[in-house]
C-alpha cells in the first residue's frame, strides 16, 4: 500500500447526505454527494428511517459517479475509510455495511473513523484553508482548535494530533445550534431547513429589537479562568428556543402582527454571540492560535462574520474551508483516512460496529 500518497475512498452516511469522496494524499480528486434533504422537508426535520432508505438507494450510483469523476477504478484504491460515528444509527449502518462489503470484495484495508474529527481533517486538503508549511503540502497548524456547528453538533475541540489526540473542550448540553435554527424556523413559519431561511430573513430585521437569553453565560456556569465553572465552554440552546416561542405567543395574545424578521435577527444574534464568544474564550485560555470552522452552520453569514471579528481581535486565525467541504461529505472522511494511512495507523478491520455516540477522543476504531 502507498503510505506516502495513498489513494483513499471515503464514505459518509451519518445523517441525510450520502457522500463518497476520493483523495490522493492531500489532493482532492472528487467529492460526490447525494442528499435526501428534499424528502424530509414536509416533516420539518430528518426522519431516520427515510434517511437510511435514501442511503440504500443512493450509495451505488454515488460511488460509481465518484469513481468516474476521479478517473480511477476501485482496484486502484489503497484504502477505504467510513464514518462509524457519531450519527443516526440506521444511517451509519448503511454506510458501514457498504464499506465492509467493498473491503471484503476488494481486499482493501478499512478505517472506521470519527465524523467530527473528519470535519477537521478536511482542512488538510489542498486549498481548503489550512495553509502550507516548508513546501511539504498542507499541514494543520500547531495549537489548533476546531469549532464545529451543525444540525447535530456544536463543539469546540483542541487538536493536539489529528490522528490520535483530539480533546473536547466544550459542547452543547441539549439542542445543537442547527437544531435550534430548525425549531425556531418552524415556530416562525419559515420552513425547513431553518438555517438558510433564518439567515436570509434576519438580514432585514433588527437584531437588537429583542434581547433573547444566552444560555450558560451566568457567572455560576462560567466561573473564572483560575476556577472554571462546570459549563464554562458549553452551550445550551433549549431555553433560547423556548424564549422565542413565548415571544411569538405574546404577540399573538395581543393580536399584533409577529415581527418575523426582527425575531429571526434577534434569535440569530443570540446564537452566534454565545457561540463565538465562548469559542474564542476557550481558545484564548488554551493557547489556541488557529481555529477551523466546520459543519453545516458554518455557511451562516452572521456566524462567519462575528466569529471572524472576534478571532481577529483575539489574535486568532480563522480557517473556513469551502462551503461544500463544511457540510457532511465523503471527502472529509477520505482526507482523515489518508492521514491515518500516512501516519502508519493500523486499519480497523471489519469486526467493528457503528457507534451513534462515538466520542470525539476516538479518532478511529482499533482492529
Amino acid at each position: 500500500m502507498n503510505r506516502t500518497q495513498p489513494l483513499v475512498l471515503g464514505i459518509e452516511s451519518s445523517c441525510d447526505e450520502t457522500g463518497v469522496g476520493i483523495v490522493r494524499g492531500t489532493t482532492l480528486l472528487t467529492n460526490t454527494v447525494s442528499s435526501s434533504m428534499d424528502e424530509h422537508v414536509r416533516f420539518g426535520g430528518v426522519i431516520p428511517e427515510i434517511a437510511s432508505r435514501a442511503h440504500l438507494d443512493a450509495f451505488v450510483p454515488t460511488l460509481e459517479q465518484a469513481l468516474s469523476d476521479a478517473g480511477v477504478a476501485l482496484d486502484d484504491v489503497d484504502a477505504i475509510a467510513v464514518t462509524s460515528g457519531p450519527g443516526l444509527a440506521g444511517a451509519l449502518m448503511v454506510g458501514v455495511c457498504a464499506a465492509k462489503a467493498l473491503a471484503v470484495a476488494t481486499g482493501k484495508p478499512l478505517y472506521a473513523i470519527n465524523h467530527l474529527v473528519a470535519h477537521v481533517g478536511v482542512g488538510l486538503l489542498d486549498g481548503a484553508g489550512s495553509g502550507r508549511h516548508h513546501g511539504a503540502g498542507p499541514q494543520l497548524p500547531e495549537n489548533l482548535g476546531a469549532l464545529l456547528v451543525s444540525g447535530g453538533h456544536t463543539e469546540i475541540l483542541r487538536i493536539n494530533s489529528i490522528t490520535d489526540d483530539v480533546q473536547l473542550l466544550g459542547s452543547t448540553i441539549d439542542d445543537a445550534a442547527g437544531e435550534a435554527y430548525d425549531k425556531v424556523a418552524r415556530i416562525l413559519g419559515l420552513g425547513y431547513p431553518g438555517g438558510p431561511a433564518i439567515d436570509k430573513v434576519a438580514r432585514t430585521g433588527n437584531p437588537k429589537s429583542i434581547r433573547f437569553p444566552r444560555g450558560l453565560s451566568q457567572p455560576k456556569y462560567m466561573g473564572t479562568a483560575e476556577e472554571p465553572g462546570k459549563h464554562r465552554y458549553d452551550w445550551s440552546f433549549s431555553g433560547l428556543k423556548t424564549a422565542v416561542a413565548r415571544c411569538v405567543e405574546q404577540f399573538e395574545a395581543r393580536g399584533e402582527e409577529i415581527p418575523v424578521a426582527d425575531i429571526a435577527a434577534a434569535f440569530q444574534e443570540a446564537v452566534v454571540d454565545i457561540i463565538s464568544s465562548k469559542a474564542v474564550l476557550a481558545c484564548r485560555e488554551h493557547g489556541i492560535k488557529d481555529v477551523l470552522l466546520g459543519g453545516g452552520v458554518a455557511a451562516n453569514s452572521r456566524l462567519r462574520e462575528l466569529t471572524g471579528q472576534r478571532c481577529a481581535s483575539a489574535g486568532i486565525r480563522l480557517h473556513v474551508p469551502p462551503l461544500d467541504l463544511c457540510t457532511d461529505n465523503g471527502a472529509m472522511v477520505a482526507a482523515l483516512g489518508a492521514q491515518l494511512v500516512m501516519a502508519g495507523v493500523e486499519p480497523s478491520g471489519i469486526r467493528f460496529a457503528p457507534d451513534s455516540s462515538m466520542p470525539v477522543s476516538s479518532v478511529s476504531l482499533p482492529a
